[in-house]
């Protein structure tokens, strides 16, 4: 990024010598002598004005219609919560829907011809793979994972090909150990199946964007909104549609994993170097052609990243689908968190954690092998057939003996049972800290006075404001972080929640999601400049950050409910927890990144630390700050809605409640303000976060 530095003041030059006009006389010859430089905290205040200026006439624009829309809007429906005569009921509708689904799901020819065959075959898909894993036995998958682990490392004596082995092999003998081999199987079938079609759909999606301006133009919004979305919001159509089991859980993890394959396909191909495709078009090559040996090949990193992300989100949504009964790993953590039995829950969740792990470290030990073959000589075909044809053999050898030795499941004299210990660990715990520290008191006493200090009082704030302010000021945000055309889209999802008869419960999530944006904000902005400044501090935070980036949503709520019991303050704290890894990341990057002749011309005029952090480095990456802001408010938004499995209340509640007792009136209705409300902050924050990166660029 580069920083133009302010110039002197038009009015104290001559206008005609600095215009390069006038009579030509030797003292407009005569050189001045340069301004002095202008302290830090003026480095970006001219470039501003022009946006100040903009955003003065916006909100000008925007008071002028308030001052006609709110007295009227006040005369015809008052001044408190949303008024009734502004609500339409929209349960009705969908529990008939509900209802003719029901009764028409083995009639009517859209079932029968179309949604029964993608059910029929997600289950047949499913089932074959976990057949398939079952059949090579404990050692067979074993042995597998860690050959794949090895070749993606690059098949070699390499560290990092035997580390990334090392992983596969500790992984699976933790889980095994744990006696969670059963569960695992059915998670990592239903991962197999989601990762291949979610893999597939985009980067088919991902070729059309990035071929086709057109297409890009088309898929962008669905992509934007589906990003959105939190997880939850997912799985109520398709259950809507293929009822509960493994139908709806396949799917809805195909739908919500498949945009950042898509999105990083798209970035790859339009990201090709122009050099490479003239050179490949010089040489008689069709589109095609250019297609498949320049265009690909070239992506093929910036694929593997979205792989890896798709991965991922696969594992997210695949253990977070046990509500409507996908089973595997996440059906006994549902379990343990519904029985508050933090033993039971722990033992799958550290089973999920592990299988993330491997997972990632996988994917980038592939990602770095690309690299260097990038910058060396390939392998040779044949030593490439004759290390897959011995990994094959190896697998083959290892699930032969170990099911003759052992059989095929894991053996039971082999396992051990933690849940007890963990119980009895986790309640000691709680009872020095829950509220046995000395003077400050504990978690209990934190947990129930942030209710009561913050959350109540913002709730209640919220849910007595009149409806017309909020609306206006849900305007005035968005405007001032993007257009017209932004603003009348932030105020109709709020408007929309409150047609829908939700507005209360509403403001109840929003309020949460507010308290948990703050929180993690001050800790996320705080440690992501002391990581940026302070290299150690980097290095020490660095596998933490990869660790918690790996885990799936549903596993943050597992520590918190051990130490702070269920509700809206324990959703709120592993929704901090779980954004400020990204949030932490953005900000020392953005601050890491400062143009460092800027920092230099702050030093050479005396600039302190602390005045070289406040007026250059932190104006300096707002466009980071402001990314970082739009990716704290959607992460915080999607573990604040799962807290209704704990307690959360509000809108995750009912989408809770709505699944387990198929009240999909219920749940559809409160899918759709969670939906809007994502849509609502994320346009208050995203178009600036965007027009940030476009300014980085």
């Amino acid at each position: 990024m580069t920083t133009t530095m302010p110039t002197p003041s038009p009015s104290t030059e001559n206008p005609a010598a600095s215009a390069g006009t006038g009579p030509a006389t030797g003292a407009a010859r005569q050189k001045k002598p340069p301004a002095p430089p202008a302290p830090p905290g003026l480095l970006r205040r001219l470039p501003a004005r022009a946006g100040e200026r903009t955003a003065a006439r916006k909100l000008l624009a925007l008071a002028l219609i308030a001052a006609v829309a709110v007295p009227a809007a006040a005369s015809l429906w008052g001044s408190g919560t949303w008024p009734a005569a502004l609500t339409h009921d929209v349960r009705p509708p969908l529990e008939e829907l509900d209802a003719w689904l029901v009764d028409n799901r083995d009639s009517h020819w859209v079932f029968l011809y179309f949604l029964l065959h993608i059910g029929n075959n997600s289950v047949l898909a499913v089932d074959g793979v976990l057949a398939a894993l079952e059949g090579l036995g404990w050692a067979g998958v074993t042995a597998a994972a860690t050959a794949l682990g090895w070749y993606a490392g690059g098949a070699d004596t390499g560290r990092r090909a035997l580390r990334t082995a090392a992983t596969a092999l500790g992984t699976f003998a933790v889980i095994g150990l744990l006696d969670m081999w059963e569960p695992a199987m059915e998670t990592l079938a239903l991962m197999i199946v989601a990762v291949a079609a979610s893999a597939g759909i985009g980067v088919l999606l991902g070729l059309a964007a990035g071929l086709s301006d057109r297409c890009e133009k088309l898929l962008r919004p669905a992509f934007d909104t589906m990003q959105v979305m939190p997880a939850f919001a997912y799985l109520l159509p398709f259950v809507l549609l293929f009822g509960i089991g493994t139908p709806s859980a396949l799917i809805a993890t195909v739908i919500y994993a498949a945009p950042p394959m898509a999105r990083l396909t798209s970035l790859g191909l339009r990201g090709a170097s122009p050099a490479a495709l003239e050179a490949s078009t010089s040489l008689g090559a069709n589109a095609w052609q250019r297609l498949w040996t320049a265009r690909l090949p070239l992506a093929r990193r910036r694929m593997l990243l979205g792989l890896n992300q798709t991965i991922m989100m696969c594992l997210s949504m695949v253990v977070l689908a046990s509500v409507i009964g996908a089973g595997g790993l996440g059906d006994e953590v549902f379990t343990g968190l519904s029985r508050v039995d933090v033993g039971q829950a722990l033992v799958p969740g550290v089973a999920i954690v592990l299988i993330a792990v491997w997972l990632d470290r996988t994917t980038a030990a592939a990602g770095e092998r690309l690299d260097d073959t990038a910058a060396s000589r390939p392998p040779s075909r044949t030593r490439a057939r004759a290390v897959r044809g011995g990994a094959l053999a190896a697998v083959a050898a290892a699930a032969a003996a170990g099911s003759a030795a052992l059989g095929r499941e894991w053996p039971e004299t082999w396992t051990v049972d933690v849940s007890e210990p963990v119980n009895t660990a986790v309640a000691r715990i709680t009872e020095h800290l829950g509220s046995g520290i000395p003077v400050i008191g504990g978690t209990a006493a934190w947990s129930e006075n942030f209710a009561r200090w913050v959350l109540n009082p913002l709730r209640d704030g919220l849910q007595g404001a009149p409806w017309w302010l909020l609306l206006l000021a849900a305007a005035a945000l968005a405007l001032l972080a993007g257009t017209w055309r932004t603003a009348v889209t932030a105020t109709a999802a709020l408007a929309a929640i409150g047609a829908m008869g939700l507005w209360n419960a509403s403001l109840n999530t929003l309020s949460q999601v507010l308290a948990a944006l703050v929180v993690t904000l001050l800790l996320g902005v705080t440690v992501g400049v002391l990581a940026a400044r302070v290299p150690w501090v980097e290095r020490a935070i660095r596998p933490v950050l990869d660790v918690m980036q790996t885990m799936p949503q549903f596993i943050y709520l597992i520590p918190v409910v051990a130490l702070f019991n269920v509700g809206r303050t324990a959703a709120i704290i592993a929704a901090v927890v779980y954004a400020l890894p990204a949030v932490v990341r953005i900000t020392a990057q953005g601050v890491r990144e400062t143009d460092p002749a800027a920092l230099e011309a702050a030093r050479s005029m005396g600039a302190t630390t602390g005045q070289q952090l406040r007026q250059v480095q932190l104006p300096l990456a707002r466009p980071a700050l402001l990314l970082a802001v739009n990716q704290g408010v959607v992460l915080v938004l999607a573990i604040v809605v799962i807290g209704g499995l704990v307690g959360g209340g509000a809108l995750g509640y009912d989408v809770v409640y709505a699944l387990q007792k198929s009240e999909l009136g219920i749940g559809l209705t409160s899918g759709a303000a969670i939906v809007c409300l994502g849509v609502l902050l994320d346009r208050v924050t995203q178009p600036a976060a965007a027009r940030g990166r476009g300014d980085r660029r």
